[in-house]
């Protein structure tokens, strides 16, 4: 593989234009294909196979129109007031243009369903009446019967007048009980209000023909320019996060500050804006290539929002470090006085080997998510995959391209009118006790980090998680302070109901499940919304006492579907929504996670073995990533679920953490962990493969490794750390626990932990069974045979310091 990156070198070396009008093609060829097929994301997510599935399956089947998804507009009047009837007219008025938009199957007029409602409530008062009416009547009429009777009027008489008495009888049984179980379902339903008590707020829902998943983004975009679009005077109008989850943001303030703060970084490091800008420069025509590219399929198959975004985010990331590793190889051959496309070849295939074989990893761990059986996850790999390797093509062909058209500019004038660097000297080892103290100190610190991973709660995050001054967020206060939390993320209950039932008969059995419903623990409100067209099942409306992401409503899900129907005990309710759909997915992803952590173990294992040609070391390395994971994710949930620093990053309403970030985590760390676990420890066996001892290697390595090291996972950290303030609920937590995972595994696995435990195994770091060594191939990771073939570099006085 060196062999071929040299040459590959050498060639985009002699023909720089060819590769870069190459790459300027495929990015416009990426970016037209954009433009051509559109943009369908989603903000959804969704599992097939699912209980809340299933049960959306069959209301689409069987109930058309139930099964489409939902969105609120939430209504408030500036003042505080109740509405005024110009205020309601116009809503009113504005409401029917949306009702008219392409997609939309229904809207509710909150003010027509509550009109609707005090009449029915009325009309349930004035039949109360009627009925005590009619039963005084017939009171007094078998009162003046019997008196007949006592008289001693012949009992056939009476006959008539008896059995008519009897019919009316039981007709208003029939009707009491009839009324009793619309009075019981009004009670029921008491909590569930379109507009609040004090009249100053209504929600409207928005009904659309589309799941949840597949509801067109232009169909989204045309309902909030419709209701902004009217400016009904004295009305603040938000919309819930299902209708206006789009892009908005993805490319933000906090992100370019990111991007910065590694350009400064670069800068610190290469010396020269030239230098500096060239790892930016082909990071963002990797980014290009593989987001667009990866978006032109979006309208093929469901992709959700954040798939692009963690395209992005890692194309950024390892873009700039690739691109680093190779520059500054090239930058130390040049002040070795190593010609200028010589030197690009170098670094080509031996940084670039590197790079190629880390970029490897990244890729297996990430495409590797799709044995989770989870499509949406195994998309977010496949494209994460897809945006590494386009990363690792640009790092091999375009960044040797744009250093031969830079030529010795990379260096600054001092730099190049400097003699060769002389050689490293010998470092000494470090002492025992310093080893003990590093290795002890990390891991505590790192074992205590990850303590709050014991009360890790999964879910998905609500409106409660948006930025403040966003309309989700403001929708979502709204709706919690004057109709209650629970009514953020009401829960849809299917019932089956028992064959042959007549208009009253379906009336009880409603009432009947929906009193069963109204029982149970953590319910506010229980309404029956339909039946269905055959009379087989009814379908009702549940408002839970708390939020959608809270224990108590993951609880109660637990609990409707623990029921069965009071007709048939064997048939358990169907539960679905949003709500519960969340808890699913969390639930699927919380039994795949340690199956997906099993195999990147193993992983991380072979890939060690095979490079290290050791032990100990793939030991050391893969316990090394599962403490920086289990910190990582810690972290997460000391913010994220606790509130803890709250203020410094924005999250003023704790919740659950985001349920695929565990997961997603355990595939991008894993790669980036071996990232810099191969520049720095492949030095180290380098230089005990040419006759340090053991400890000095360790330290010799370390030295050698870590100034470039430092600065990657600074930038990756800084690029990561962007994300963290992202307008996006979903990507915030990501690019924190990406972060601070490169953050704890570069800094205190790579450099402190792993270092000091090497040292303290000393030779038994190397030890390899004989049998073993013999059967493994050798990967030459380093490059070192490319060295010893091309005699350039042989004039490097660091010839041994690692590859990057």
């Amino acid at each position: 593989m060196a062999e071929l990156l040299y040459r590959l070198g050498h060639f985009a070396a002699r023909r720089p234009w060819r590769v870069v009008t190459a790459w300027a093609a495929l990015l416009a060829a990426a970016v037209v294909a954009v433009l051509v097929t559109g943009v369908n994301l989603t903000g959804a997510t969704s599992i097939p196979g699912t209980p809340t599935e299933q049960v959306s399956e069959r209301l689409q089947a069987e109930l058309p129109g139930a099964g489409g998804g939902t969105g609120l507009v939430v209504l408030s009047t500036a003042d505080g007031r109740p509405f005024t009837d110009e205020q309601r007219a116009a809503v009113s008025s504005v409401l029917q243009r949306v009702g008219g938009i392409d997609g939309v199957t229904q809207v509710v007029d909150p003010f027509a369903v509550a009109a609707s409602r005090a009449a029915q409530e009325r009309q349930l008062a004035g039949g109360r009446a009627q009925l005590d009416q009619a039963r005084a009547q017939l009171t007094a009429g078998q009162a003046q019967l019997d008196a007949a009777r006592a008289s001693g009027v012949p009992a056939e008489a009476l006959a008539a007048q008896q059995q008519q008495l009897d019919q009316t009888r039981a007709g208003l049984d029939a009707g009491t009980a009839q009324l009793t179980a619309g009075e019981s379902l009004a009670a029921l339903a008491a909590g569930i209000r379109t507009v609040s008590e004090d009249g100053s707020a209504a929600v409207v829902t928005v009904a659309f023909g589309a799941s949840q998943t597949a509801i067109p983004t232009e169909t989204k975009d045309a309902v909030t320019a419709a209701m902004r679009d009217a400016a009904i005077p004295g009305v603040d109008i938000d919309f819930s996060s299902e209708i206006t989850q789009n892009l908005d943001g993805i490319a933000g303030p906090a992100e370019v500050v990111g991007v910065v703060i590694a350009a400064v970084v670069l800068l610190v490091m290469l010396g020269t804006l030239v230098a500096a800008g060239l790892p930016i420069l082909t990071a963002l025509v990797g980014v290009g290539v593989g987001v667009a590219g990866a978006m032109a399929f979006s309208g093929l198959v469901e992709m959700t929002s954040v798939t692009p975004i963690l395209g992005l985010m890692l194309g950024l990331a390892v873009g700039i470090d690739y691109a680093l590793f190779v520059v500054n190889r090239h930058r130390r051959q040049l002040r070795a006085g190593v010609p200028l496309r010589e030197s690009i070849a170098l670094a080509t295939g031996t940084s670039g080997n590197a790079v190629v074989f880390a970029g490897f990893t990244v890729v297996i761990a990430l495409v590797a998510l799709t044995i989770t059986g989870i499509p949406f996850l195994g998309l977010m790999g496949v494209v994460g995959a897809a945006c590494v390797a386009v990363a690792v093509l640009v790092a091999v062909t375009l960044t040797p391209a744009l250093l031969s058209l830079i030529g010795p500019r990379l260096l600054s004038r001092k730099a190049r009118s400097q003699p060769p660097a002389p050689q490293t000297p010998h470092r000494a080892p470090m002492s025992t006790g310093k080893a003990v103290l590093r290795a002890v100190g990390g891991i505590a610190l790192l074992v205590v980090i990850a303590v709050p991973v014991l009360s890790m709660r999964l879910g998905l995050p609500d409106g409660s998680s948006e930025p403040q001054d966003s309309t989700q967020y403001q929708a979502y206060a709204t709706v919690a302070d004057k109709f209650g939390a629970g009514a953020n993320g009401p829960l849809v209950v299917v019932a089956d109901l028992p064959p042959g039932l007549d208009e009253q008969g379906r009336t009880a059995a409603q009432a009947a499940v929906a009193q069963q419903i109204g029982d149970a623990e953590h319910v506010a409100a229980v309404a029956p919304v339909a039946v269905a067209p055959n009379g087989s099942f009814a379908l009702f409306q549940v408002v839970p006492t708390d939020g959608p992401t809270s224990e108590a409503t993951e609880q109660l899900v637990d609990d409707l579907r623990a029921m069965t129907t009071p007709f048939e005990p064997g048939t358990p309710l169907g539960v679905a929504g949003s709500a519960s759909g969340n808890i699913d997915i969390s639930a699927k992803l919380a039994a795949a996670l340690p199956i997906y952590l099993a195999v990147v173990v193993g992983l991380s294992l072979l890939i060690m073995i095979v490079v290290f040609r050791s032990i100990l070391v793939p030991v050391t390395a893969t316990v090394g990533f599962v403490l920086s994971y289990f910190a990582a994710m810690g972290a997460v949930v000391a913010i994220y679920q606790w509130g803890w620093l709250g203020p410094v990053f924005g999250v003023h309403d704790p919740g659950p953490v985001l349920n695929f970030l565990p997961t997603l985590l355990v595939g991008i760390l894993f790669g980036l962990a071996m990232d810099y676990q191969l520049f720095l420890v492949s030095g180290m066996r380098e230089a005990f493969v040419h006759g340090s001892p053991a400890r000095r290697a360790v330290t010799e390595g370390l030295h050698a490794g870590r100034a470039v090291v430092t600065a990657a996972a600074i930038i990756m950290f800084s690029v990561f750390g962007g994300f963290v303030f992202s307008h996006l609920a979903m990507i915030r937590p990501m690019g924190f626990g990406l972060a601070f995972g490169v953050l704890f595994d570069a800094f205190v696995v790579r450099m402190l932990v792993i270092p000091a435990l090497m040292h303290l195994a000393g030779d038994a770091a190397w030890w390899l069974p004989k049998w073993l060594d013999r059967i493994l191939p050798n990967v030459d990771v380093e490059g070192a045979s490319l060295e010893r073939d091309h005699p350039a570099a042989a004039q490097r006085p660091d010839a041994l310091t690692p590859a990057g």
